[in-house]
C-alpha cells in the first residue's frame, strides 16, 4: 500500500529557549541532540499545531516547574507530509502508536535504534518532508499534535515563515550578552 501524503497549511508554534530565539528556523538543536524523529546529525524542525502543545513539548523535563520560553508562531504550507495520527497510515507503515511513543531517548542511550528513527529515515528516503504526529510530552492528550519537518525552507513546497511582523525577535546572540556573565 502506498503511504498517503497530505498538505499541511496553517499556523504552527514552537516554544524556544529565549537565548536561541534569534534562530527560530535553524533546526540545529535537534541536529545536535537528536529527537524523536531525527537521529543526531540530521536537522529537524519540531513545531506544534497549537500553542499549548508547543509549551508542553518545550517543558518536558519541567512540567511542574516551567522554565522561561519564547513562543514563536509560523505560517506553514508544506506538501509531502505523512499524517501518523491516522490508523490506516500506521498500518501501511507496519507501525503502532506504541512504536511512536517508544522511549526514544532511553533507547538511543542504550545503543538501540528507536523505531521512530527508522521510520524517519525511511520516509526521508522516499521523499517525504515530515510528519504530523501526536505529542507524547507529559500532560498531552491524543488531540495534541506536532508537525515535524526534515525538509523546510522559505519557499514552496515546504514553506515555513516566522510570524514577526513587528520585528520583536532578537537578530543575534549578541542581544543576550551582558556584563560578561
Amino acid at each position: 500500500m502506498k503511504i498517503p501524503a497530505i498538505e499541511y497549511s496553517g499556523i504552527v508554534y514552537r516554544a524556544h529557549h529565549p537565548m536561541w530565539s534569534f534562530r527560530p528556523l535553524s533546526g540545529e538543536g535537534a541536529k545536535q541532540h537528536g529527537g524523536r524523529f531525527n537521529r543526531p546529525g540530521i536537522s529537524a524542525l519540531y513545531t506544534s499545531l497549537d500553542p499549548t502543545t508547543a509549551w508542553m513539548e518545550a517543558q518536558q523535563g519541567f512540567p511542574f516547574k516551567p522554565q522561561p520560553m519564547t513562543l514563536v508562531a509560523y505560517q506553514a504550507s508544506c506538501t509531502d507530509v505523512v499524517d501518523l495520527t491516522k490508523v490506516k497510515t500506521l498500518k501501511a507503515l507496519n507501525l503502532t502508536k506504541g512504536d511512536l511513543a517508544s522511549p526514544w531517548e532511553y533507547m538511543a542511550n542504550q545503543g538501540q535504534e528507536p523505531p521512530t528513527w527508522q521510520l524517519a529515515k525511511k520516509l526521508q528516503e522516499i521523499g517525504y518532508a515530515g510528519v504530523i504526529v501526536q505529542s507524547f510530552a507529559p500532560g498531552c492528550k491524543e488531540e495534541n499534535r506536532n508537525l515535524v519537518l526534515w525538509d523546510w525552507s522559505d519557499a514552496p513546497p515546504h514553506r515555513i515563515a516566522v510570524i514577526d511582523d513587528l520585528g520583536r525577535l532578537p537578530k543575534s546572540v549578541e542581544s543576550w550578552k551582558t556584563d560578561g556573565k
